[in-house]
């Protein structure tokens, strides 16, 4: 079985070992509302792939480079802002290559 970056598959234990964190840290991310991990039907924090890279980014902004946790905050907020604003310049870019091929 091949997983995607969004398949939850760690429990919140593996999560933390992955990480170098307690699991305590990762609740209260989540408290915070820096990382949402999906919820198994019996309401088992599950992270996904991507929820340990965005973890690993969080650890590295705080422990690596002296970020405190409102700094992160910003930081991911201004990424999330410039992936969709990259994503919807290369939407316009192809409409453009599109218009420019049917001659228009």
């Amino acid at each position: 079985m091949i997983f995607d970056d969004y398949e939850p598959c760690y429990v919140i234990s593996i999560a933390a070992k992955m990480i170098g964190v307690h699991a305590q840290t990762l609740r209260y991310y989540e408290r915070l509302g820096i990382i949402e991990p999906s919820r198994s039907q019996g309401r088992v924090r599950l992270y996904s792939k991507r929820d340990i890279d965005r973890l690993r980014q969080i650890k590295t902004l705080m422990y690596e480079l002296g970020v405190n946790l409102a700094g992160v905050e910003v930081i991911l907020r201004l990424k999330e802002h410039i992936t969709e604003m990259e994503r919807q310049i290369e939407e316009m870019e192809q409409e453009i290559k599109r218009l420019r091929e049917a001659g228009l």
